[in-house]
């Protein structure tokens, strides 16, 4: 059995969607004939946590761990408030304090990559005894942080090992990079190590095919595209909700706003008692201020239910609960190729996704492709009314359901298999 060392920041106890990708191929490497071998931060610093996905991690998988220093430590002396929701991807656009503006500042400009990078060099000193330890010669680092593959990078130049970079999102296109306040020089820094780490590795691991066109142009390393994907393992109880549920699972950040879809929702509700007694609204993560500025403003806070961070497994009973699912990105050119982590699950809920994002969105060919839910833009108004006018009519009939076609190749074993081909 061929043995591999993954480098991860995130792992269980973290929770939300950074985490799973990299818990669910350990999880089913062995199936392959691939033994991993797993080197995590001793101390991370997780803005949130979910030990219920521990129950995921293999028997007897050996794990390395290391102490790291990272500087929201310090910044909680100044804002433990503002440090968390800056940590946890909740970066305002507007009405920031001046400290939440130097916080920023500071983070894009001083910490190039990331404030993980103080962990990179204690790590490469200590996996190439590792290595040589474990008779291990592949590795694969998986990013963000994307200061991980700079520990995967000097292993490669240390020693003669094949070295694997999975990037589950992005570095120098992705949203938020806009929003650290970056100085020209420090752009260029991000620049020259992303450019290095493409170069470096020799093989690329991308989530999208927009991620594999846009590294394309920045390297000559082959890249392999492998998708986030579902493990539905969920077997406990999950009637069916009673309420016409439309239920956002996960974080709903700022600039994930479809005010055309809470326009509709609002005129829906003033024409119709019947299904304004039937509406509820169910956010279960983090919900923005701006999205909560929306919803009562378009008249829609009695239809709230404000469920806060849960479990996977509370996640997944919530999914197959639900009468609708809703998927939102931002809406720009540079997100059309983020395909969140939740649409697979979604798809294995078998509840129909209502799903609001860019022009040409890339997680939108896969529900259209798999059939499991209905797209719409920004703009879109009159469609969009429709499609909810007609999946209230089942509900009311006790018919609204879905059935995804095709979504086995989505599964996490399968996926599994495809990254285990690679080693």
């Amino acid at each position: 059995m061929k043995k591999v060392l993954i480098i991860t920041y995130y792992w269980p106890p973290a929770g939300g969607p950074g985490v799973q990708r990299w818990l669910k191929f350990v999880k089913y490497l062995r199936d392959f004939q691939v033994e991993p071998v797993v080197y995590i931060p001793e101390n991370p610093h997780y803005p949130i946590e979910d030990a219920s996905l521990e129950k995921d991690i293999p028997k007897d998988l050996i794990i390395y761990k290391q102490p790291l220093f990272e500087p929201y430590g310090l910044a909680k002396v100044f804002s433990r408030k503002k440090t968390k929701r800056i940590s946890s991807g909740i970066i305002q656009s507007k009405n920031q304090s001046a400290l939440e503006k130097a916080m920023l500042w500071v983070r894009g400009n001083f910490f190039i990559p990331d404030a993980r990078k103080y962990w990179v060099k204690p790590s490469v000193k200590f996996l190439l005894e590792v290595l040589e330890k474990e008779g291990i010669d592949t590795v694969i680092t998986t990013g963000p942080p994307h200061s991980v593959h700079l520990i995967g990078q000097h292993l490669k130049i240390e020693k003669d090992i094949r070295w694997l970079a999975d990037f589950r999102d992005p570095w120098t296109s992705i949203g938020y990079h806009k929003k650290l306040r970056l100085t020209a020089s420090s752009l260029k820094k991000h620049k020259v190590l992303e450019h290095s780490v493409l170069n470096g590795a020799d093989h690329i691991i991308v989530t999208s095919p927009a991620t594999a066109r846009e590294f394309k142009d920045i390297t000559s390393q082959p890249i392999t595209i492998i998708t986030n994907g579902h493990d539905s393992d969920y077997g406990g109880d999950a009637h069916l909700d009673k309420d016409f549920t439309i239920s956002h699972i996960g974080s709903l950040l700022t600039g994930r706003n479809p005010i055309n879809l809470w326009k509709v929702l609002s005129q829906i509700a003033s024409e119709n008692s019947v299904f304004r007694a039937d509406l509820q609204l169910e956010f279960m993560g983090l919900v923005s201020k701006d999205v909560m500025d929306s919803l009562y403003r378009f008249e829609l806070g009695p239809y709230i239910k404000l469920r806060g961070y849960g479990s996977h497994a509370e996640a997944q009973r919530r999914q197959q609960r639900s009468q609708i699912l809703l998927l939102v990105e931002i809406d720009s050119e540079e997100t059309k190729g983020i395909i969140p982590g939740k649409l697979f699950e979604y798809m294995a809920a078998e509840r129909p996704i209502l799903a609001l994002g860019p022009k040409n969105w890339e997680a939108g060919k896969i529900i259209e492709e798999t059939q499991s839910g209905s797209l719409f833009d920004y703009d879109t108004h009159d469609e969009l009314k429709k499609t909810i006018l007609k999946w209230y009519k089942a509900f009311k009939k006790d018919s609204l359901s879905s059935k995804a076609k095709d979504i086995e190749k989505y599964s996490r074993k399968s996926l599994t298999e495809q990254l285990a081909k690679l080693m």
